[in-house]
């Protein structure tokens, strides 16, 4: 049973297509970007 239980932890390893601080820099690029965009329309409602 030991042997199934280490092959089956051997075919679960999922292989990541980046280095896992890509992914943390890609979703710190998209959250400041809508920061950014967030930010540019501040002072719509005041206009009107």
């Amino acid at each position: 049973m030991h042997a199934a239980l280490l092959a089956a932890e051997e075919a679960a390893v999922n292989h990541l297509a980046f280095p896992p601080i890509v992914y943390g820099a890609i979703t710190l690029a998209g959250l400041l970007a809508l920061l950014g965009a967030t930010y540019a329309f501040r002072s719509v409602g005041t206009r009107h």
